[in-house]
């Protein structure tokens, strides 16, 4: 079993790595779908696209400002949504949400989450759960078609 200190070593040079050069940083021409995200606490704003075609996630991108967890976060996201069914992409919405809250702390969970589990230590930093779940908020309000999503309470369908 791997050390700790190696582990969080790992997972932080994982954040950034997508937060110098993220995946999927750009706008999307013709997205079947797109949200806003906000987090004024942290200052962290992005756009999410979407495109859905025969019900899969065909592509997604997203542009925006925001500290490393954010950004990191959503470059990861993209990664890990591309090529999943609509219904794949929505579970692993639930399960990251779980993850990020700290709700969901099972390892073999976690393990199977593979690159993603570099955000799974979020939950222990109350003020980093927002910036780590904006973009999956965002995504999530693009499948739904539900708009701009915020980190404060009521501001969206999804927010944290």
């Amino acid at each position: 079993m791997a050390d700790a200190a190696a582990l969080d070593a790992l997972y932080q040079e994982v954040i950034l790595d997508h937060n110098r050069r993220p995946r999927n940083f750009h706008p999307m021409a013709e997205p079947s779908c797109s949200a806003d995200g906000k987090n004024p606490n942290c200052g962290d704003q992005l756009t999410i696209w979407v495109l859905v075609e025969n019900d899969q996630v065909a592509d997604v991108s997203f542009q925006g400002v925001g500290c490393a967890i954010s950004k990191a976060s959503a470059s990861l996201m993209t990664e890990a949504v591309k090529g999943k069914s609509r219904a794949e992409a929505v579970a692993l919405f639930e399960t990251m949400h779980r993850v990020l809250t700290g709700v969901e702390t099972d390892p073999a969970v976690i393990k199977g989450l593979g690159p993603l589990r570099a955000l799974s230590g979020v939950g222990k930093f109350p003020m980093r759960v927002k910036c780590a779940s904006l973009a999956w908020h965002a995504f999530r309000s693009a499948l739904d078609g539900a708009g701009t999503v915020s980190t404060e309470t009521g501001a969206g369908p999804h927010s944290t």
